[in-house]
């Protein structure tokens, strides 16, 4: 369920917010345009979001900004003090991850999340695709931003350019992570009912907009 990933998340948490605006020359690319990408997501949003991974807090800032209702799970402690600290008691945000979670305190319209899905398997992926199916309603909304390749040749180069470019820290995470591609995500979402547009924000990074049917 992710949970696997928390000892990186709890040593990564202090550096964060440096590494997604792009201080970490092998991350940068897959960071450019953060910001605009955080804010594709508050536009696409509804105005009761639940969202997981928020991490230190940077969407979740942003939706507040834009006087949404927040319920934010996230399974790092580390994270979570970071986005405490950094929202002043604004959104509630507790332990959990895209499995297990707390019932909101309201019904979500929208769940969000970026950077982080891929730390689910395939399976993973689709169970928790399954479960929000069935928590969400007509027309209510999944918007994630991650990283998904257009097909396992353009994964398989990815990899490549990385060890060329002598970014082996990279290059690895592309391999030990459950990056997607995008045939991959559109039969996991309209296998559950879901009606999906992909929109590129980078190399990396595509921005996933799934309407409930």
């Amino acid at each position: 369920m992710g949970r696997e990933f928390i000892p990186l998340f709890e040593d990564w948490a202090a550096t964060y917010d440096q590494t997604v605006q792009g201080l970490d020359i092998q991350y940068k690319e897959a960071f450019r345009g953060y910001d605009d990408i955080l804010d594709a997501i508050v536009s696409r949003s509804g105005m009761r979001v639940l969202e997981f991974g928020p991490g230190t807090g940077n969407l979740t800032a942003k939706l507040l900004e834009a006087e949404k209702s927040i319920f934010g799970v996230e399974p790092s402690p580390a994270m979570r003090k970071l986005a405490s600290d950094k929202l002043r008691g604004r959104a509630e945000i507790v332990d959990g991850d895209f499995l297990t979670f707390p019932e909101p305190p309201f019904q979500a319209d929208t769940i969000v999340s970026s950077y982080a899905f891929h730390h689910l398997t395939d399976e993973e992926k689709r169970a928790a695709i399954k479960q929000y199916g069935k928590y969400l309603h007509m027309h209510d909304k999944i918007v994630f931003a991650d990283t998904v390749f257009e097909h396992e040749e353009a994964y398989n180069q990815a990899i490549d350019k990385a060890r060329s470019q002598g970014f082996y820290q990279l290059a690895n995470d592309l391999k030990t992570e459950h990056y997607p591609t995008l045939e991959t995500m559109k039969e996991m979402f309209t296998a559950e009912g879901f009606a999906v547009q992909f929109i590129q924000q980078n190399d990396f990074v595509w921005i996933m907009e799934a309407i409930k049917r």
